[in-house]
């Protein structure tokens, strides 16, 4: 049994946007701000992640700071 008659609509990057701007009211500069604070903590968590965990654990995944 289906719970919805349509599947609903995936977020794209648009609306992603458009939700992060709304959650500032608008405003680009908070938006911008809360982005590069996130990306400093999730920075931080894989410096954290790459110094407690051993490549064996993992199974040869390591993190990377940067996309390719």
């Amino acid at each position: 049994m289906r719970l919805f008659e349509t599947e609903p609509a995936p977020l794209v990057p648009e609306n992603e946007v458009m939700l992060a701007l709304a959650w500032h009211d608008g405003d680009p500069i908070a938006t911008i701000a809360t982005l590069i604070g996130d990306c400093a903590f999730l920075r931080s968590e894989l410096d954290a992640a790459e110094a407690l965990l051993s490549k064996g654990y993992g199974r040869g995944w390591v993190p990377k700071r940067a996309r390719d």
